[in-house]
């Protein structure tokens, strides 16, 4: 199975951002781990802070991979254009996010993204990865 992990803005910052919010490990350690965790899955992984390169990204993994795992960051919030290239492709995507997104500011309550999306995971910290993995398995 083939899944792409993309990252949404600022999270190319996790393990210095706001570690009491999202922690204090980098997104490559962790990736290193999910990787050994699941040695059947080839993950492939991307991070922009750029709207357009996150869509650009999606569209290229259509008939590629046979999921992705969002975390489209503050873009769930704002971004149609990531709603739209969303519902564009056929591969299935899983919204995910590390905070809880619904204890958080309420601008942060809306995603733009979810209606196209297959699920949601918030609030497990890191571990949203895993369970976003695990949802295509």
């Amino acid at each position: 199975m083939n899944i792409i992990i993309i990252n949404g803005p600022n999270l190319n910052l996790l393990g210095k951002r706001e570690p009491a919010i999202y922690g204090n490990l980098s997104f490559k350690s962790y990736l290193d781990k999910l990787q050994i965790n699941f040695p059947d899955v080839a993950i492939d992984y991307f991070q922009s802070n750029h709207e357009g390169e996150i869509i650009d990204k999606i569209h290229e993994a259509d008939g590629k991979f046979e999921g992705i795992v969002l975390n489209a960051a503050a873009y769930t919030h704002t971004s149609v254009a990531i709603a739209d290239a969303i519902s564009a492709v056929e591969v299935p995507v899983v919204e995910v996010h590390i905070s809880n997104i619904h204890k958080r500011e309420g601008f942060r309550h809306k995603s733009f993204i979810a209606p196209y999306c297959k699920g949601s995971i918030s609030g497990f910290g890191l571990d949203v990865y895993r369970l976003g993995i695990l949802s295509f398995l």
